[in-house]
């Protein structure tokens, strides 16, 4: 049988009204109560009962965590570091509820009653209507890896226009001109934004755009490795390739060795994300950290002092991204 805080307040002889308020950082508690009684609770391996303290103090206890998708576009490394970056911060406060939008049937469960906060990874515009909506409930809300204009949110993300830019400048000063993308999927903004850090890039060098190189993707395996079959087919290959994101990198990969070919000897490779396989793949993957685990840290960090503080400031933080150079990109002669 688990450890209550009746059973806390016998041992220590205090009433179980002290043992909660101490647990719960109560300025009515002396510091040396509640480190006595934090001592013993950690002690005895007691675990707070959600359920009951939520019929307390009027709160779920709950944070829920929704992603554009979890089914199509939202890679498993991607997936694993937002949800260890949230859980980082919010795991000894509250349970942490995952889920996707393109899941959610019933917007009616979306309240107060069942979440004391929401965070949104969120992808597209047709996120808004979620958004919104939680917000309009006054659900304290944080908004992740997209900028939403006008809001009274927390909006952090990274700024992937500028480190796709600065991934294909370096490939054009190793020499490369016959440079191809294989695009994100459809309707997310990063795969926009990665676009277009891509053709500013080409823009700023007066290098030609070939529509030829430009093969949509779906930030998949499968969708990196068809997109790279098709580029294989060109009667001019490309002498570098840059993928959305490192799992499409990977098919890409499986593509290239398949044909016979190797990289970088035949064709220059470069990524995107920097997940936590890409330095372990043969050759290491070069590729553009954009670190989404932090950004997910941050954003838990955000929703708590949302919380406690009963604020919602407007305010739009960017993390840097930075160029990873490894072994898969080749010094060519222009």
């Amino acid at each position: 049988m688990s450890v209550t805080i009746k059973d806390i307040a016998k041992i220590l002889g205090v009433s179980h009204t002290t043992v909660s308020r101490a647990l719960n950082d109560s300025p009515l508690i002396r510091q040396d109560t509640k480190e006595k009684i934090k001592a013993l609770a950690k002690e005895l391996n007691y675990t707070p009962n959600y359920n009951a303290k939520s019929l307390v103090l009027d709160r779920s206890y709950n944070i829920g965590l929704f992603f554009s998708t979890i089914n199509e576009g939202t890679s498993s490394s991607f997936f694993y570091e937002v949800v260890r970056g949230v859980n980082f911060i919010l795991h000894k406060e509250f349970n942490l509820v995952v889920s996707g939008i393109d899941d959610c049937t019933d917007f009616n469960a979306i309240n107060k009653k069942h979440f004391d906060g929401i965070i949104v990874m969120s992808q597209s515009t047709k996120d808004d209507f979620f958004i919104y909506n939680a917000l309009e409930k006054n659900i304290p809300l944080v908004v992740l890896n997209r900028e939403i204009e006008g809001a009274p949110i927390v909006n952090i993300l990274s700024d992937d226009r500028k480190g796709a830019r600065t991934a294909i400048t370096y490939l054009i000063q190793q020499g490369h001109r016959e440079i191809a993308i294989i695009e994100g999927k459809k309707g997310f903004k990063s795969a926009q934004e990665r676009k277009d850090g891509f053709l500013q890039a080409l823009i700023d060098h007066d290098i030609l755009i070939n529509k030829d190189y430009f093969v949509e993707g779906k930030y998949d395996l499968e969708s990196g490795y068809k997109a790279m079959k098709k580029l294989l087919q060109l009667s001019i290959i490309p002498t570098a390739v840059f993928c959305s994101n490192d799992d499409m990198a990977v098919g890409a990969m499986k593509a290239i060795t398949e044909q016979g070919l190797s990289i970088p000897g035949d064709i220059s490779l470069l990524g995107f994300d920097d997940n936590i396989f890409s330095s372990f793949l043969t050759p290491a993957l070069t590729t553009v950290k954009r670190p989404i685990e932090e950004i997910s840290k941050e954003g838990a960090r955000k929703l708590l002092k949302i919380i406690k503080e009963k604020e919602i400031p407007q305010q739009l933080l960017y993390f840097h991204t930075e160029l990873q150079i490894r072994e898969s990109v080749k010094k060519i002669d222009s």
